[in-house]
This record gives C-alpha cells, structure tokens and sequence, in this order.
C-alpha cells in the first residue's frame, strides 16, 4: 500500500454521545407549523418524537462497527485529507467503480449496495458484474477533512479523485455519483483526463431545456419540466442559504442537534416520495446514521460550504466519454435522454425507474444495483 495511505477506524468518545443526549434533552422547540403538511418545512410532531428516539433509544455504536466491519483509509490529497472505503471484490475480473455520495447524505448510503457490487456471485449475481468499490467522503464531509480555504469545488474535487484513484493504482477506471456526486462524477468525465472509462448518473445535470423540449415535449419531458418547476418555486430555500450564507447556518447546526437533524430529515421526506414521513422508505436507524455522522464530525457547516463554492460556477462541459444514467421518480431534476444528449455525447444506457428518489441506493438499493449493473456493463477499460 502507498505510504501516504493509512487506515482509519471510526470511534468517537463516550463524552461526545453524551453530549448529544445532554444536548437533545435541552432542545428548545419552535411553535408548530400552520399547515398539516410539510410545506412549512419539518413537521414539529415528527421531528419531536424522532428526536426523543435520538436521545434515549439510538446506538451510533451500531452504525459505527458496520461502518468498520469495511477496510477505511485516510490520505492527503493537494493538502486536505480524505477518507474513503476502498473495498475489494474476490473476483479477479472485478472493475473499479468511484461512488461518490451527496448532500445531505454520505458514504453511510451505499452500505446496502457493497455487498451485491463486490461479490454479486454470493448475492445471485454473475461474475461479471464485479466490482472493487472506491467510496470517497467529500471534503468538508463525514470523516474527510475540512478546507481551511476556499476553492474547494467540484473541479477540485474532481481533479483530487483521479489522484486518489492512481495513488490506489487504477489507472482505469468506472464512475457513479448521485446529488453532488452527479457533478464530480460529471466533472471527471467532462475534463476526459484519460483513467475514467465511464459513468453512470442517477441525478442528471444539464443546462436549459433545448428548443425542441420546450417547443414540443413529449408527456414524460412534460411531467420533468413540470417536477422541476415545482422543485425551485418550493424547495430550493436550502440551497440558496448554503450558496450564499453557510456560515450563518453553521452555527446552528453546530450547536443544535435537533436543528442539523431537522435540516437533513426534511430531504429525506420531500426528495422521495415517502409520504407524511420518511420511515414510509427508511429505516428509522437507517436516517439516524446519516444524521448522527454529521453531528458527530460537526460537518453542517463544512458541507454547506461547497454550495457556495459551487453553485455559480457550475461547468456543463460536453461529456464524451461513454455515459448511463437511470432517473428515478421521486428525483428533483428529470432529463429525458434527447435532453441529456445536449450535454452527454455517448449515452449508452438511459433508463427511468419505476420507483425510487434522490437516495436511490438507500431507498431501493436492489433496484440501483440492477441500473448500475445494466448501465455500466458493457463499457470497456
């Protein structure tokens, strides 16, 4: 293993549990919403009694040992450190694949999928479908580190994953990302520096709408058009806090667990068709982990940040390295294929799902499986 390479195990103390639980006890509500939904945004009845679970019946240290049942490392990558899982499949025909996670997730939403992705044979699977799992945390994120000076966008990151993937001696190699991981998976693509074979999306960035959609779009272009309307008349308020004033966010969620565990829980209603709540498609621990993982690692602020690093400078280069990409229902933007196409040169793959949203590989991890297996099967290292 290269030297600049080293394991990492998670294990935060006693003493930082604690003071979750103490904290939590203390929280000071809001008054309820005015409405019976959640269009306010998250509803106080809910949220008081997931935060009660939090405190007095929710074992992080669960979360934590399937977390290090998987080999973890740590390596410095243009002066910022990045955690990542780097799982490898028994099979000797297995590719690499770089999954890149989101906001408001993590690394924590693939946990389902390791197992089917690296050794499919023992999940009813072929050989052929193997592959070596790299899971990088973004920077800012989880147990990466956090920059400690601006320029840290979808570039940079970009460019710091094609290093990781040759310091880990890939020099081939396939790629999936999803939320934010869409974009550094579509950023290494765009940029063609030569080691990415491929990628498949399951969110699909692309500019406007080409004349033919807008002048004549078929009932499923008009049913996206229609969703992402809705989408940024609604539900973009959280992005555009994080693109221009994180740091006034910051300390609330770094001082109010039920603030960070309100400000993510809400995603995780709107952006899947869950209903009144989303333990209708999660499981309740399953939210938890993901939520305890950023209060943990104080990351609400971090994260936040890469909105405002980002979100005015997003580059929409032609891609023209071969391309897939599945979009699910519940999922925020929804191209169809001849839209994606005015971006993604060599589409290989397009699918739309039946079910399923933004957190596709936590919500039907069998249903991601099988679109990762179909879009990047026959794309060649």
């Amino acid at each position: 293993m290269d030297d600049a390479i080293r394991p990492f195990t998670a294990n935060f103390p006693d003493s930082d549990l604690a003071d979750l639980q103490e904290r939590l006890a203390r929280t000071r509500w809001p008054d309820a919403e005015l409405v019976d939904d959640w269009s306010q945004g998250a509803k106080l009845d809910y949220i008081r009694e997931l935060t009660e679970y939090w405190r007095t019946q929710y074992d992080w240290r669960r979360c934590e040992a399937q977390l290090n049942a998987y080999p973890q490392f740590v390596t410095e990558i243009d002066g910022l450190d990045v955690h990542f899982l780097h799982i490898k499949s028994p099979e000797p025909t297995a590719r690499p694949l770089l999954m890149t996670h989101g906001w408001p997730g993590s690394v924590l939403e693939f946990m389902g999928v390791i197992g089917p992705l690296t050794d499919p044979v023992a999940h009813g699977g072929d050989a052929k479908d193997a592959y070596h799992l790299i899971l990088p945390s973004l920077p800012g994120y989880g147990f990466s580190g956090k920059p400690t000076e601006t320029g840290w966008g979808i570039k940079r990151i970009a460019a710091a994953w094609d290093v990781l993937m040759a310091r880990l001696g890939y020099d081939r190699y396939l790629a999936q990302g999803g939320d934010w991981g869409s974009m550094v998976t579509g950023e290494i693509a765009a940029a063609n520096g030569g080691a990415c074979a491929g990628v498949h999306l399951n969110l699909v960035v692309v500019g406007p709408p080409p004349p033919e959609v807008l002048s004549a779009p078929t009932e499923e272009e008009k049913a996206g058009l229609a969703a992402y309307m809705g989408y940024t008349k609604h539900g973009t308020g959280y992005a555009e806090i994080q693109r221009t004033k994180p740091q006034s966010l910051g300390y609330g969620l770094a001082d109010s667990p039920a603030m960070q565990l309100a400000w993510i829980i809400e995603k995780f209603q709107g952006w899947t068709g869950s209903g009144d709540t989303p333990e209708a498609v999660f499981d309740r621990d399953e939210l938890l982990d993901n939520v305890t993982l950023y209060w943990l690692t104080n990351s609400g602020t971090s994260s936040a940040r890469l909105y405002w690093e980002s979100f005015t400078n997003f580059d929409l280069s032609p891609v023209t390295i071969p391309s897939a990409a599945t979009i699910f229902p519940r999922e925020i933007m929804q191209p169809s294929q001849r839209w994606m196409a005015t971006r993604f040169a060599d589409i290989r793959y397009f699918r739309r799902a039946e079910t399923g949203g933004h957190f596709a590989a936590l919500q039907v991890p069998d249903l991601f499986v099988a679109e990762l297996r179909a879009g990047l099967r026959d794309m060649e290292l």
